[in-house]
């Protein structure tokens, strides 16, 4: 399960990052970092926490994975959020909120680090424990994972083709996986992380790891994804004749 030591270091890691990246926005004026440093996050802490174990095949694949997800997440970000004005839910708090540096720190970086410990633990569990064989349950991790990768990454790129077509202005997308959920890239997110739990319970104790994705599971879909999305959109009327025939999350068809 790792030592305390191995935990202890990588949590300084991760409060080391998280106020590198509160400096950042605090220079730049700019909370909407904390979106672009989400998925970097996981990448120092997984590669960090692989060097403090042994290095193994199940832990270079899980870390691949992580990687690859992560730095897709990023640019994604950063190029969606590459305009003049700030993300709309941080413009809100920053009008809204006293001692708004002071929050910012706590309320939005130190908490999504502390969110992000939680959600990679499976990760760090494979990285810091001894090697253990392949097994058939870690074959369906990989594919549900890749399931994952597939919803979050084609979900958000149907919706910036989308937004890109000024035909579509005040539209709501409705086509493509949107059509089967709402948030297609939330739920895509979500799946990848329990794809990675199944890599991690084959180990001893490896079932405990299931907080991560329940963790990731609840935010996107009851606290920072979903509702905030949900909020920005109602009383739109197309969109409320959307929500009747459409899943919230998990993909069905759609309701005549």
């Amino acid at each position: 399960m790792g030592s305390l030591k191995d935990y202890i270091t990588l949590a300084t890691i991760l409060l080391i990052y998280v106020i590198i990246a509160f400096a950042i926005a605090v220079v730049r004026k700019r909370n909407d970092i904390a979106d672009v440093a989400w998925g970097l996050g996981f990448i120092l802490v997984s590669w960090s926490s692989y060097f403090l174990g042994d290095g193994n095949a199940r832990a270079l694949l899980v870390n691949t994975l992580v990687t690859v997800w992560g730095l897709r997440l990023a640019w994604h970000i950063a190029s969606r959020n590459s305009g003049p004005l700030e993300d709309f839910r941080y413009a809100k708090w920053r009008r809204e909120w006293k001692h708004f540096y002071t929050r910012s720190f706590f309320q939005i970086f130190l908490l999504q680090g502390t969110f992000l410990f939680i959600t990679v633990w499976p990760v760090v569990f494979i990285n810091i424990n001894s090697p253990i064989s392949f097994r058939w349950l870690d074959v369906a991790g990989v594919l549900i994972w890749f399931i994952g990768f597939y919803f979050e990454v084609v979900g958000d790129f149907q919706l910036m083709k989308f937004k890109k077509n000024s035909d579509n202005k005040n539209k709501i997308m409705s086509s493509g996986l949107w059509k089967f959920t709402r948030h297609p890239n939330y739920f895509g997110e979500a799946l990848q992380w329990w794809g990675i739990f199944l890599l991690a319970i084959s180990f001893p104790g490896g079932w405990m790891t299931v907080i991560g994705p329940l963790t990731i599971t609840y935010l996107l879909r009851y606290v920072s994804g979903v509702p905030m999305l949900e909020k920005k959109y109602a009383g739109n009327s197309a969109f409320e004749a959307y929500k009747k025939k459409t899943s919230i999350f998990f993909p069905r068809s759609p309701i005549a």
